[in-house]
């Protein structure tokens, strides 16, 4: 018999599957309703495997199992996480999980079966990596478990994975793409052969430029999201979201990239993506005035610009003169055009005088100049909302899914961004997946954990 810990916040959790263990009589199932109830378990006890929930309290699944490796603890762990969390799938086997399991609305007993199954080959030492089936099964696994279109090649080049969702974006058969290497896999995106996202997942950002991609956000090493500019079969243009990231085994060696793809095209029609891969929001059809940089190095030395954005944020906060701030971040942006809170708040302003096209516009510069700031990934997944709203449109509404995604990365315990989720998959006509949210960002709110989103503007008023 085999003696498992189960970490999980959710009491029908643990009294279900503790309740199948006795009734099987395979395991021996102990329970933590927390990551310092678990260490404290592991402190007195020794276990053949640990099964750990992401949405735990004080610290979540991942950094639960940092703490645990970095301890020299390597205790076979499946990572047991929700619809939704791909990405977080693969940080989790990157940081030493063995295996994961996606929670489903299957019947418990089968959920059970699978737990059995992955503890006995954690055991038995088939971890992630020292196999090779072994580790292409756990991936094309992944790529099913995400509803998104996505794929998976090989440190090779060759596609190991192609998903149901793929097949009905780009109407190629799985069965015709499995094992394609060359590029081949570009074809049904840009109607050619060339390098995509999974490819450039460790090249310099200048290089992924260089491929017409708009860089989003970007981890070192890790997850990388950007827009580019596709041909369909039929000639027709379209426009990308990618996400690429890349799988390493438990030796930390890589072995494969998995990759999703959205067609957005609706929500960055737009939207001009440059030779180089870099946004040009310029392009505006609505005859208002945009800034351009003209201001010397002996200006934005002397802090005029910042001088104009503290103006121009004062106006906006405290006396909501959204024409008067416009034209101050407008001023500040002339000086220094990459100044990115500018761009931030000047698509505020814009979202609050009703000109949501000039805001978006806004808001993409300000995501292109500072991809991993949270406050200008947090407006875009805002006016993105707003737009999503206003006009019922579940690509907009889809496209601040993603946004949001990506601050709670970043700030999992940013509570805002988590009701940001719930609201947008209600809208979308998704209660449970909502509720999932909705709740997350319940529990941040009773546990006193909210990180709120930081606000540059704040320093001025």
């Amino acid at each position: 018999m085999f003696s498992v810990l189960l970490i999980d916040d959710e009491p029908d959790v643990l009294n279900v599957f503790r309740l199948l263990a006795e009734r099987a009589g395979d395991m021996a199932v102990h329970t933590a309703g927390s990551a310092h109830e678990a260490f404290g378990h592991l402190e007195k006890n020794r276990y053949d495997a640990i099964i750990v929930d992401f949405d735990i309290p004080e610290i979540n699944g991942i950094q639960f199992l940092k703490i645990l490796r970095s301890r020299r603890d390597t205790t076979p762990v499946i990572f047991f996480t929700g619809a939704g969390r791909e990405h977080t799938a693969i940080e989790a086997l990157n940081n030493g999980a063995n295996f994961y399991l996606k929670k489903a609305d299957d019947p418990p007993h089968h959920q059970y079966q699978q737990l059995v199954s992955m503890v006995k080959s954690a055991v038995e030492g088939h971890y992630l990596g020292k196999r090779v089936g072994t580790s292409q099964k756990v991936i094309e696994e992944m790529v099913h478990f995400t509803s998104d279109p996505a794929f998976a090649i090989d440190r090779d080049g060759s596609v190991i994975a192609w998903n149901d969702s793929l097949e009905q974006l780009t109407d190629i058969p799985a069965a015709e793409m499995m094992g394609r290497r060359d590029y081949v896999y570009a074809e049904p995106f840009f109607g050619m052969r060339k390098k995509t996202l999974l490819d450039l997942v460790y090249a310099p950002d200048e290089e992924i430029k260089k491929h017409q991609y708009m860089l989003i956000s970007r981890i070192p090493k890790g997850l990388v999201i950007a827009v580019t500019r596709g041909k369909r079969k039929d000639g027709r243009e379209w426009t990308l979201w990618t996400k690429a990231m890349p799988l390493n085994d438990a030796q930390g060696n890589f072995i494969a990239t998995v990759g999703t793809v959205r067609d957005v095209t609706n929500t960055f029609s737009d939207v001009v993506i440059k030779e180089k891969g870099s946004l040009n929001p310029f392009d505006i059809p609505s005859g208002e005035t945009t800034p351009v940089a003209s201001g010397g190095l002996i200006d934005r030395i002397l802090g005029k610009a910042m001088a104009q954005y503290k103006e121009g944020a004062v106006l906006m906060s405290r006396e909501k003169n959204y024409d008067g701030a416009i034209a101050a971040f407008d001023r500040a942006l002339q000086i220094d055009g990459d100044l990115a809170y500018a761009w931030n708040d000047r698509g505020i302003c814009y979202r609050a005088k009703g000109d949501h096209t000039m805001a978006l516009k806004s808001c993409l510069k300000a995501v292109e100049l500072a991809s991993e700031n949270v406050e200008c990934l947090y407006t875009l997944g805002e006016t993105l909302e707003t737009i999503g709203l206003l006009h019922m449109n579940s690509k907009y509404l889809d496209s601040a899914i993603q946004v949001f995604k990506m601050v709670a990365n970043i700030m999992p315990n940013n509570m805002a961004a988590w009701n940001h989720l719930g609201v947008c998959y209600k809208e979308m006509g998704k209660p449970e997946e909502a509720k999932f949210y909705f709740d997350r960002a319940r529990d941040i709110n009773l546990w006193n954990k909210n990180t709120p989103t930081p606000c540059k503007r704040s320093e001025y008023y």
